[in-house]
């Protein structure tokens, strides 16, 4: 039976899309941040429409459920709601660093790493990964943190495998020395979206479109001042 899977990550400032329809792959790149609100429903239905699909022809739909930017995860999630609530479809929710683990993978990482992105008001959203026994299965070895660049930077060094993602480009003077310079561009790309949603399918990872939901680290979203001021001065003082 031809598989007919869609997957979408909107979780960093560019907005990835994927089509798989059996042997055949479509993959797309757009503005995301905050763009991605906009964007993200007329990419999904341009994609179907070059492929002559309706959302009720797919198996599942899936999409990246963060960590990442808040109202980039809120957009993905509520899409992907609701277009599998309407055409009754499941859903798969992805990983967005096991995404990058991915992409990391396809551009020469070993099987063991830790990924990480921006979490804004200077900390990231990082986890480490092995890699399971079969493509684009990521296994996660320990909770998502929340940390400083510093305390992941100690955690990385400890641990004695390399670090990929762009918050080696976002911290690069605590971090870029940490993993190859060609993973600080790493993206959660279509490429990685197809084969991470691929496999989650195979092993029955479908939801139902109510679970299409957020992976929230960070409760608080905002900063009071005092805080702000407080990050500036231990920026400095590093």
């Amino acid at each position: 039976m031809t598989l007919r899977l869609l997957a979408f990550d909107t979780a960093t400032e560019t907005l990835h899309l994927s089509l798989r329809i059996g042997a055949s792959l479509s993959v797309r790149r757009e503005p995301g941040g905050a763009k991605a609100s906009s964007l993200l429903l007329p990419a999904i239905q341009s994609l179907l429409a070059e492929a002559g699909l309706r959302v009720a022809d797919l198996d599942a739909i899936a999409f990246g459920r963060g960590p990442g930017a808040f109202t980039g995860l809120r957009t993905a999630c509520a899409v992907a709601q609701g277009l599998a609530e309407a055409a009754n479809r499941p859903v798969l929710a992805l990983d967005t660093l096991a995404l990058l683990a991915e992409s990391a993978r396809r551009s020469g990482a070993p099987s063991q790493l830790w990924t990480a992105v921006d979490a804004r008001m200077g900390e990231v959203y990082a986890a480490r990964w092995s890699a399971g026994a079969t493509p684009g299965h990521w296994i996660r070895d320990t909770d998502v943190l929340l940390c400083t660049p510093q305390a992941l930077r100690a955690a990385v060094q400890a641990d004695g495998v390399p670090l990929a993602g762009p918050a080696l480009t976002a911290y690069a003077a605590e971090l870029q020395d940490l993993g190859d310079p060609a993973w600080a561009g790493l993206e959660p790309d279509g490429a990685s979206l197809d084969v991470v949603a691929t496999a989650a399918w195979a092993r029955g990872e479908a939801l139902d479109a109510t679970q299409a939901l957020p992976l929230y680290v960070r409760d608080k979203v905002a900063q009071t001042t005092a805080e702000r001021t407080a990050v500036r001065h231990a920026g400095a003082a590093a």
